[in-house]
């Protein structure tokens, strides 16, 4: 029987918390920050759950390898 395999995509952008759910890095982080408020820069920072219909998928898609 085939194996699921791993989205490497999905890999890279998510990872699971210990109560399942997707953790994700916020967008608008990488660049061009100079531009931005310190008030969202300082929101944008750590990383925020995905939305709870995604998580499955997620979940689904990482195929049990998450860091």
């Amino acid at each position: 029987m085939p194996k699921q395999k791993t989205h490497k995509g999905t890999k890279k952008r998510f990872r699971l918390s210990a109560t399942g759910k997707a953790m994700h890095r916020s967008a608008g982080t990488s660049h061009l920050a100079a531009r931005m408020s310190q008030k969202r820069k300082r929101k944008l920072r750590g990383t925020t759950a995905a939305a709870e219909v995604a998580s499955k998928n997620i979940a689904i898609a990482l195929a049990g390898n998450s860091y």
